[in-house]
């Protein structure tokens, strides 16, 4: 199992960030493997697949060069760069990076995430350019038209991650996180499955950055040292670490408003019965906001008014009041998921 050596003190300085970056290479590997985590995913693959599988076939090298950047069991460094200390950087700031890489450390990544030899198609100089090409088309056709949408769910996964920190420490967190991603004790997290030489991260800056379709990875950029006159730096150990791990499930498979069946809507409003969708796991108002893009006093109205017709309940939980459905609430939106959305 691959496993990072982390101490207190870069455990205390790390940080939840947005990057669109990485929200659109999730999006390309979602596009290429074509398979859906939830209905709210099979509704996106079905609306942009098609296009997608028409750009590959046009373009045979930059399809073969997908396939080899995505591997067997590790993705080419050079189309994942960690994400900067930035909330959240703007995405063609974010694509500089893999659009300037270098041909030959870019070939070096493809090698090592196809284990084994590249194909002749694939010797050539303008992969990184081929790369952000085509990561600038996934991201202006197939993310962002959605990405208001998707922002507020991953603020929402945030809040959640959050509060479990503040309740249950990192352990419970970092088990909840990614699949084969856990806290092992004594300074040790887990990342992965995969046989890879544990790495001591103490001292850098870790960065955890939430993306919206069922895919991850972890990520690091080199530190150089300061040089002397007339002679290069020599690179330090790696200085920044991100973990990219998907959203919780149920915020991932969140369609915001227009999520709540039409029935429920007429008969509730749209705003309310949204809310009253969400809560089929606890949630807080602050997620609520997230999720859903309405203002706090109209979310707080929204639960009162639920709360007081017995179709929510609440529940205290550290330093949050949770709002869930009640056997009142979850009949009611059964019955009108039956007559259609």
């Amino acid at each position: 199992m691959g496993w990072w050596q982390v101490n207190a003190d870069t455990l205390a300085g790390s940080r939840f960030v947005l990057s669109p970056l990485a929200e659109a290479t999730a999006a390309l590997k979602a596009l290429e493997l074509g398979t859906a985590a939830h209905s709210g995913e099979r509704a996106w693959l079905d609306a942009h697949l098609a296009d997608y599988r028409r750009r590959q076939a046009a373009d045979p090298v930059t399809a073969l060069l997908v396939r080899a950047a995505l591997g067997r069991t590790s993705i080419a460094d050079f189309l994942t760069p960690t994400p900067g200390a930035e909330r959240e950087p703007a995405f063609e700031q974010e694509l500089v990076r893999v659009r300037e890489a270098s041909p030959e450390v870019a070939r070096t990544n493809l090698t090592v995430s196809l284990g084994g030899p590249l194909p002749r198609e694939l010797d050539r100089s303008d992969l990184p350019q081929r790369t952000a090409e085509l990561l600038a088309w996934v991201w202006t056709e197939a993310v962002l038209p959605y990405w208001p949408q998707r922002r507020r769910v991953l603020e929402a996964d945030i809040v959640a991650r959050t509060a479990e920190l503040s309740q249950g420490g990192w352990a419970g967190a970092f088990d909840a996180m990614r699949p084969g991603m856990r806290w092992l004790g004594e300074g040790r997290l887990q990342i992965n499955a995969h046989d890879y030489p544990p790495r001591e991260i103490s001292g850098a800056q870790l960065l955890f950055v939430p993306v919206t379709p069922r895919q991850g990875w972890v990520s690091w950029d080199p530190k150089p040292a300061a040089g002397v006159e007339g002679v290069p730096p020599l690179p330090l150990p790696h200085h920044r670490y991100a973990v990219v791990y998907p959203c919780s499930g149920v915020l991932a498979g969140a369609g915001g408003p227009s999520a709540a069946p039409r029935a429920l809507a007429a008969l509730l409003g749209p705003g309310r019965a949204a809310v009253l969708v969400l809560l089929a796991t606890p949630k807080s108002t602050t997620q609520l906001v997230a999720l859903t893009g309405q203002g706090l006093g109209s979310v707080g109205r929204h639960l009162r008014v639920l709360h007081d017709a017995g179709l929510v309940r609440r529940r205290r939980s550290g330093r949050s009041v949770l709002y869930y459905r009640s056997a009142a609430g979850e009949s009611l939106v059964s019955a009108s998921a039956g007559g259609g959305t």
